[in-house]
């Protein structure tokens, strides 16, 4: 079986945010049409691979696809959730992707 060629970005790399959500539902209301506004926005800068929110309500899996994890960190500053304190913490950490499956990935609309 032919192996499908991989896909490389030299100088990029994926870092994942595993973030958690203060209790205060109303904030993180207030703010979602920001945030998903914002995530929008990188998604079609290409600097959004995946994102969303945990099935229980208490946080976010966020996928940027970057050149350092400096700029991860930007990218996490600027996001309304975390300057209007809806992210009560958040863990980056760079992720080689060793195998995926985009078909597997469905999307809400």
């Amino acid at each position: 079986m032919r192996q499908p060629a991989a896909v490389e970005h030299p100088g990029r790399m994926k870092i994942v945010n595993y973030a958690t959500y203060t209790p205060l539902r109303e904030k993180a209301a207030a703010l979602r049409p920001a945030h998903r506004e914002y995530m929008t926005r990188l998604h079609a800068d290409g600097q959004l691979v995946a994102y969303g929110p945990f099935a229980d309500g208490g946080g976010a899996l966020l996928i940027y696809e970057t050149g350092s994890l400096a700029i991860a960190q930007e990218i996490l500053a600027a996001d309304p959730y975390q300057v209007g304190g809806v992210f009560a913490g958040c863990r980056l950490g760079a992720w080689d992707v060793v195998k995926a499956n985009p078909a597997l990935m469905r999307s809400a609309p």
